[in-house]
């Protein structure tokens, strides 16, 4: 009975017929997503915030070049997940404020 009803209905089967609705990359909840995708660039920009304060605190001064490592990798990751999900500046609440 299920796979008469994907028969019947072309748009509900994925191209190996298997009856699962196939999920694409322009269809859904575009703005749930992109909530999303903003709170996580948020919660980065928390972490690399944090990364500054213990640069400039005496007690990190042994760990420093692996605070500047992650610090790097933290600002490589923000502009790359910017790019690849067209986010503004202005889109992010600013953490300072």
């Amino acid at each position: 009975m299920r796979n008469e009803e994907f028969k019947e209905n072309p748009r509900r089967r994925n191209l190996d017929g298997d009856g699962r609705k196939e999920h694409s990359r322009h269809h859904g909840a575009k703005t749930f997503r992109r909530g999303r995708a903003i709170a996580f660039l948020e919660r980065m920009n928390m972490k690399r915030s944090t990364i500054l304060q213990q640069l400039e605190k005496p007690e990190f001064q042994s760990i420093q070049q692996v605070l500047v490592g992650e610090l790097k990798a933290i600002d490589m990751v923000i502009n790359e997940f910017s790019q690849l999900f067209e986010i503004q500046e202005s889109e992010i609440t600013d953490i300072s404020e």
